[in-house]
């Protein structure tokens, strides 16, 4: 079996309630983080990877996630006509070509969790391992953290491999967190994951955050997975269930995450990109702020 990851899921049907109204016609995907929206990061974190195919498991009423990310040849024309050849190349090399790029769009029509969402793109997917990006989660670094995962994975160590951060005890029961855990290189080993811990109940400070490499066996996996919290069927059940013959790890990723799944993880990215705008920094600097970088890491 490959362990090349060419396919890359962004599960994107979620409804953004955290974020209304301005979600309201607007997807939470597109809510920009200083001038680029949420999705693009993604995006551009999948292409840097070397990702072939792009697989985004999307919801009917969200077709302007589908707009954002592919080519628009009509508004880069007009564009053109009135002398803004400039960005109308930004937006060209933003976007997806139809006709050279592999992008696939696979509807999620009922709310049934994030390993539903996954299994709904199985039919996408090229052969080999799958990696997943959770657009809400914002990695940013000097190398993106899904490239760094690939790197990791390619090593043969374990057949999923998650992204992990250290965080406060007090937020472990925020997320799912790692247990059994053993250093070994790059990867922290581990036994199985525990979904939302109490503190005094958590095996370990190492929670999970949204980017994954999984084996090919989770959509076996997902497609006899019972239902979990909220009822819905949980991407952590079905990679915990893989843990012991497939092996499963966490990757420290060098990057900053940002959890632009709230207000304040948004706003936390927003003043950091703004530091390093020219214009913007100006105007943190009159109002004395300054980068947000060193607490972001658990927020």
């Amino acid at each position: 079996m490959t362990r090349h990851v060419r396919t890359a899921i962004f599960p994107v049907a979620g409804l953004g309630t955290r974020f209304l109204p301005a979600t309201k016609a607007t997807p939470k995907e597109l809510l920009p983080v200083l001038d680029t929206p949420l999705i693009q990061y993604a995006v551009d974190e999948a292409r840097n990877a070397g990702i072939e195919r792009m697989v985004f498991v999307s919801h009917p009423s969200k077709g302007a996630i589908e707009r954002h990310v592919m080519e628009d040849a009509r508004l880069t024309r007009e564009l053109r006509e009135r002398g803004k050849a400039d960005v109308a190349d930004a937006l060209t090399n933003a976007a997806f070509c139809p006709r050279d790029d592999d992008v696939r769009f696979v509807m999620q029509t009922e709310p049934k969790g994030l390993g539903h969402a996954v299994l709904c793109a199985r039919d996408e997917v090229l052969p080999g391992p799958v990696a997943v990006i959770l657009p809400d989660d914002l990695i940013l670094g000097p190398v993106g953290c899904l490239a760094e995962m690939i790197d990791a994975y390619e090593t043969g160590k374990v057949g999923h491999l998650v992204a992990t951060m250290e965080v406060p005890e007090d937020r472990v029961h925020r997320y799912g967190v790692l247990s059994g855990v053993e250093p070994d290189g790059v990867i922290l080993k581990a036994t199985g994951m525990v979904e939302k811990p109490k503190p005094e109940d958590a095996p370990s400070r190492h929670a999970v955050v949204g980017r994954y490499i999984l084996d090919p066996a989770i959509f076996d996996a997902l497609e006899t997975q019972e239902p979990g919290a909220g009822d819905e069927i949980q991407l952590t059940d079905a990679i915990a269930r893989g843990a012991d013959s497939l092996g499963l790890g966490g990757f420290q990723f060098s990057g900053v995450r940002f959890d632009c799944g709230s207000k304040a993880g948004m706003l936390h990215a927003t003043l950091e990109l703004a530091m390093d705008d020219p214009d913007c920094a100006e105007v943190l600097k009159s109002r004395g702020l300054v980068s947000s970088r060193t607490d972001a890491v658990a927020a």
